[in-house]
């Protein structure tokens, strides 16, 4: 197959329903061989942050001189950002050279869309000899196709709800599945609260022998209140924390506290994400591993996660530009369940603006009642859009959603071209123009605006 050939396959794979489930998949990485077993592995699940802890490992890896490999997913505009070392992205070559490798050893037989792409990951880390392959659960954890591997570190963001219709309708049900990727004796890094999520964590690590680590309890980090966008960061403390002084490099620093680091990514809840990477590191410490405080710096510095509170202004021309009184600002977040919805309506106290104008679009399996009544009052005009899905919710069904005192605020834009020329027409310089409520709307609306990630023409 060539390129485009290789991702018109991928896509027919989406008609066959979500099938959560380890058999099929470890039975067909048989057949290829077994290329995960050989490879070193972070496992990062958990509901929000996944991909931004993700991101920052993988930025501080790679600037302390180590091949690290990134498995994220959804993407926003191509099926190749979800495949990455480094700061590249996987080629066109590649992707349809290993799709075709796939084909060819299903023989016919089937196998979903998430199972396929992880598969292509786990192939090409293997291939690339990666130092470190950084995988991101898709959806639960205990049936999803990434908890094939024997991770050096499981790594737990938070859990709240959301895809209820596949994980439980409880917290700890929910919770029960994040748990799923915690190995025998395997440690654990967690930012879970002290609530349902948190015992079911706790009590899964008991079980397993696995030590866990908790963002609160065993480490911690903070903003500086002078400067929001400097953090401090308190590491892990006593015997451990000895072995790891030699390997980790603190280079004279007092104690265990890092002061005044850098951070590339907008939100206060990027602090959490940032410290359950830190202390990932610190645990590859405890196994061998080196990176110096100017290296992981230099990571943290560069860290990129684009359509995550990405702030940016445009000119007429889809130019960035700097002055405030030229262009429209825009923000891309993908919120998308309650908590992720409760986090950007934090975020937003720190975006100075006139009127905020939401550009919102939905799937149509998520609640879109509790979501919208969250972050609807903060808005000064709504414009509802549906990206191009069959799981998009429709316009007229975001609406309704609504009380019926804020229709007087909506707009329906039924395509996010529409909706983004809609938002332009009617913003001022000051106002905040913020694109919200799916991935997929964000990745269509920043292709329109700033173009793909990658080349895929």
């Amino acid at each position: 197959m060539n390129y485009q050939e290789a991702w018109d396959f991928l896509d027919q794979l989406q008609f066959f329903k979500i099938k959560l489930g380890l058999d099929s998949m470890n039975q067909f990485l048989e057949r290829l061989g077994k290329p995960h077993q050989d490879l070193q592995c972070i496992h990062v699940g958990g509901t929000n942050g996944k991909g931004s802890v993700g991101a920052t490992l993988c930025s501080i890896l790679t600037a302390a001189g180590y091949q690290a490999g990134f498995y994220t997913s959804p993407h926003l505009s191509s099926v190749r950002e979800r495949f990455r070392i480094g700061k590249s992205y996987i080629s066109k070559e590649d992707f349809a050279r290993f799709i075709t490798k796939i084909h060819d050893v299903l023989g016919g037989s089937q196998i979903t869309y998430f199972e396929c792409t992880t598969t292509l990951a786990l192939l090409w880390f293997a291939e690339q000899k990666v130092d470190c392959a950084i995988l991101e659960v898709g959806m639960g954890g205990r049936l999803d196709a990434t908890n094939v591997v024997t991770p050096l570190i499981s790594l737990i963001t938070n859990v709240s709800m959301d895809h209820e219709q596949y994980l439980g309708t409880t917290l700890a049900e929910v919770s029960t599945e994040k748990a799923g990727i915690i190995k025998q004796g395997i440690p654990v890094v967690s930012g879970v609260a002290n609530d349902d999520s948190g015992r079911v964590i706790r009590q899964t690590c008991d079980e397993r022998e696995a030590p866990l680590f908790l963002f609160g309890r065993e480490f911690s980090g903070s903003f500086n209140p002078e400067e929001k966008r400097s953090w401090q960061y308190q590491g892990l403390e006593g015997e451990v924390l000895m072995d790891l002084k030699r390997s980790w490099q603190y280079q004279g620093l007092e104690g265990e506290v890092l002061m005044d680091l850098p951070m590339a990514l907008r939100g206060n809840y990027q602090v959490t994400n940032a410290s359950l990477a830190l202390a990932a590191l610190q645990l590859l410490g405890q196994q061998g591993w080196s990176v110096t405080e100017e290296q992981m710096r230099t990571g943290l510095e560069q860290t990129l996660w684009p359509g995550r509170l990405e702030f940016f202004r445009l000119n007429k021309d889809n130019k960035k530009v700097d002055k405030e009184s030229e262009g429209w600002n825009f923000l891309l977040d993908g919120a998308h369940n309650p908590a992720g919805v409760k986090a950007l309506k934090h975020a937003l106290r720190d975006f100075s603006r006139n009127r905020l104008i939401l550009v919102w679009g939905a799937m149509n399996d998520k609640d879109l009642r509790i979501t919208l009544s969250d972050i609807a009052p903060q808005a000064d005009l709504i414009i509802f859009t549906r990206p191009e899905s069959e799981r998009s919710a429709r316009t007229s069904q975001l609406k309704v959603s609504l009380p019926t005192t804020m229709h007087q605020k909506v707009i329906c834009q039924e395509t996010v071209p529409a909706a983004l020329q809609q938002a332009r027409i009617l913003a001022a310089p000051n106002d905040l123009i913020c694109i919200a409520g799916s991935l997929y709307l964000v990745g269509i609306a920043r292709q329109l605006l700033l173009g793909g990630l990658v080349d895929d023409e």
